[in-house]
């Protein structure tokens, strides 16, 4: 029978396989691994990250007890596919290929997936199938857990479809006599919201937040319909704590518990402005928290180092002494989880290419503890960008408030049309309220950052170095954007003229739903 891996990806899965053969006999009882994700939900949306309403998300916080939590983690991507593929490969976006919502069909790269099951994994997933490998269907998953054991397609915003899911996994993995790797991804808190429509909604929440109990974050307007829609928001949140608890029953009745490594995060920040889609402080920030039985101590936190989700793969292979491929860009921080310290760590770097209808927004930011820097050679002043944030009430409201507030109109051009380059000082301002490029009290900071971003750039061979060396000249960067864009639509097989509707045929594409 034929291999369902192409040939460069066998090739590499072998030499792996043969490898990990070696370490067969490092542990009589090999860990167990849940990696559980939460969609389009803000760092500080988790309650020991300091979300603002009371007793939003008790199992998050009962899982942040029992781990070691990390006070400066941030994800590569603030849209979904882009991000994930990241976390499953190892690789920046610009390296892996997954720069937007389409498929790669030959990566040349093992993932997760093919890993963990070369080495004697049940490898599984629930949710985001499509968004989390390279291509879809994909050989490197045993089962997808999207449908239940009777039969039925599993409901994305149902908690207990995740019981059911996390059960039966589990079950199937005894049977096959193997140790599971479960990529496990909670829908919550995406859109739809909980009762977004006001109609009644058969996945209630635990807990249901009013627009009285919210406070609205710093980077957008205090305004009653954004209140409403935060408060939406906000209760989708505790229903994807709902569903984070329905594992912890599963796994708990499993009896598999005490040896399953947890790693917890989110795919990148809120879905309304300034957040999803961007690459601010609120956009990258994670929940990153890991529970490694008998190595991470509970309830601790991590305030020195800088990890990023590029440095999850390398970071779980090395827990469960599997070797890690050749070419991966990201680092493992295990050493970190057994309470030693990393050099090196001091910052991290996020990249946005294209959303998913195709269109190509590219920038980059490096952010260190205290200030982040931003380059965006699509703005050139009247390129607007675009987002899926727009279908938003906040951001309907935001035009609307902009007629007659100036100060929303100044965060409406900036959000719709950005600036090349920004400078924030995050430790004073995460809300990036005032950029600080200009200012000369703050011109050894932006110097600094600039030149570590140009020497990550040379050192991840990112194709944007020639634009960033040259982004004082306008030309440059419109020269950029035009190749760009041209690529994007060869690849997409689309076509556009004068920033029109698209036409033509759609290759391998998938949507963020």
């Amino acid at each position: 029978m034929p291999s369902l891996f192409p040939p460069g990806l066998r090739s590499l899965l072998t030499c792996t396989l043969l490898t990990v053969a070696t370490f067969a006999h490092a542990a009589a009882e090999r860990l167990n691994v849940l990696i559980i994700t939460t969609d389009d939900m803000s760092c500080d949306s988790v309650g020991v990250y300091g979300a603002k309403p009371r007793d939003l998300t008790p199992n998050m916080d009962r899982l942040a007890a029992q781990s070691l939590r990390f006070a400066h983690a941030f994800v590569q991507v603030g849209n979904c596919m882009p991000s994930r593929n990241v976390m499953f490969s190892g690789r920046y976006p610009h390296n892996n290929r997954i720069e937007g919502f389409y498929e790669v069909r030959n990566p040349g790269y093992p993932v997760m997936s093919d890993l963990m099951k070369a080495a004697g994994y049940y490898t599984g997933i629930r949710g985001k199938v499509s968004h989390s490998t390279p291509y879809t269907p994909y050989p490197g998953w045993d089962l997808i857990l999207d449908t239940l054991p009777d039969g039925t397609a599993a409901h994305p915003k149902n908690p207990e479809s995740y019981y059911l899911s996390t059960k039966h996994g589990i079950t199937r993995a005894k049977q096959a006599g193997k140790p599971f790797c479960f990529n496990l991804n909670i829908s919550d808190p995406h859109k739809p919201f909980y009762n977004e429509d006001g109609k009644p909604e058969v996945n209630k929440p635990s807990r249901v937040y009013t627009p009285a109990e919210i406070t609205v974050p710093g980077f957008l307007p205090d305004d009653p319909k954004v209140r409403e829609e935060l408060a939406l928001y906000y209760s989708t949140v505790r229903r994807g704590d709902d569903s984070l608890g329905a594992i912890f029953r599963a796994l708990n009745e499993s009896g598999e518990d005490a040896r399953t490594l947890i790693i917890f995060l989110s795919d990148h920040g809120m879905p309304l402005p300034f957040a999803k889609t961007q690459l601010y402080f609120h956009s990258t920030r994670t929940p990153l928290m890991v529970r490694w039985p008998g190595v991470t101590k509970p309830a601790t936190v991590d305030n020195r180092h800088l990890v990023s989700a590029v440095d999850l793969l390398p970071t779980l292979l090395e827990i469960v002494a599997v070797p890690a491929p050749a070419g991966m860009d990201g680092r493992s921080f295990a050493p970190v989880l057994r309470g030693e310290t990393q050099t090196g760590r001091n910052f991290v770097v996020a990249e946005y290419n294209e959303n998913s209808g195709g269109n190509r927004h590219p920038m980059r930011t490096i952010i260190t503890k205290d200030y982040a820097y931003l380059f965006n050679p699509w703005s050139n002043g009247t390129r607007v960008m675009a987002t899926a944030t727009k279908g938003t009430v906040t951001y309907r409201r935001m035009v609307a408030l902009a007629k007659t507030d100036p100060a929303v109109a100044a965060r409406l051009d900036l959000f719709e049309h950005r600036v090349p380059e920004e400078l924030f000082n995050y430790a004073t301002d995460p809300d990036a309220l005032k950029n600080l490029v200009a200012d000369p009290s703050h011109r050894a900071q932006r110097d600094a950052l600039i030149a570590q971003l140009d020497a990550w750039m040379v050192q991840t061979r990112d194709p944007m170095l020639a634009v960033f060396r040259a982004r004082h000249d306008l030309a440059a960067r419109e020269a950029y954007m035009k190749a760009v864009v041209a690529e994007a639509d060869e690849r997409n097989g689309t076509k556009k003229k004068n920033g029109g509707k698209k036409a033509g045929k759609k290759q391998a594409r998938v949507e963020d739903r």
